[in-house]
């Protein structure tokens, strides 16, 4: 077996756990935790979006159906998303539950001692009543930030991914980010396998989350660290690129 492989198959074990000095973390050494959001300047632009008890478009169907339909999907209509249904899917994502607390915030998606190392971006490209560009989703007030807008956003979204094409085809683009000392201040080295997993449990409300929309997704792995970093405008090192997935609606 290549040597590779098998240091790399070390990562999906939790042997690191057996082997780290918890004493020695920022939080058991009395280090103030990092804040749940990511700060941004006080005149920055922000969007309301419509709160969850508005909400008078959003279907309620089964979980057995919803389970059942699941599934991912790389062919989108030119049909834009309404400002609801945005709203929707960034709180089945990461939505609030409850006042944060001492650096901690529930949410709608589970995290490894609740610390949510993620930052929602999106691409939007097709969402009614918002110009194309980067957003940034705050979750603490459910508001988007606009980031910045971009000329063709469509073509550097295409070669953030690999040459994807469907991924500059839907309404608009998630891209996780990870800022991975929220976790590290609480796991030291053995915060990188679960923060990990706790992506997979943020898309995987997205695939729930757009079936009740009428709309679909398709996680995406494989992108240009460089190019998906870029993209928006994060350092690469605090925090990077981690996750992507397209929203369109569906036929």
């Amino acid at each position: 077996m290549d040597k590779k492989i098998k240091e790399y198959r070390f990562f999906l074990k939790d042997t690191l756990r057996k082997i780290t000095d918890f004493s020695q973390t920022d939080q058991n050494k009395g280090v103030e935790p990092p804040p749940v959001e990511k700060p941004y300047p006080p005149e920055a632009p922000r969007i309301d979006l419509p709160p969850r008890e508005s909400w008078a478009n959003i279907q309620d169907i089964s979980l057995n159906a919803t389970l059942a339909n699941r599934k991912s999907r790389r062919k989108y209509l030119e049909k834009p998303l309404t400002q609801e249904e945005l709203s929707f899917l960034l709180w089945a994502t990461q939505g609030i539950r409850g006042r944060p607390f001492s650096g901690h915030a529930f949410r709608t998606v589970p995290s490894a001692g609740c610390r949510h190392a993620f930052e929602t971006y999106l691409a939007l490209l097709n969402v009614q009543g918002l110009e194309q560009g980067i957003y940034r989703f705050l979750p603490l007030s459910h508001q988007l930030l606009l980031e910045f807008t971009l000329e063709d956003l469509e073509e550097k979204i295409v070669k953030a991914a690999f040459g994807q094409t469907f991924a500059a085809r839907g309404a608009l683009l998630f891209i996780w980010t990870a800022i991975p000392y929220r976790m590290e201040w609480r796991y030291g080295t053995a915060s990188h396998k679960v923060i990990a997993l706790d992506a997979g449990h943020v898309c995987q409300n997205l695939y729930l989350a757009c079936e009740a929309l009428g709309a679909g997704t398709c996680a995406i792995a494989a992108y240009d660290q460089t190019l998906a970093d870029k993209l928006v405008k994060v350092d690469g090192e605090d925090e990077f690129v981690i996750y992507m997935a397209p929203v369109g609606k569906v036929s």
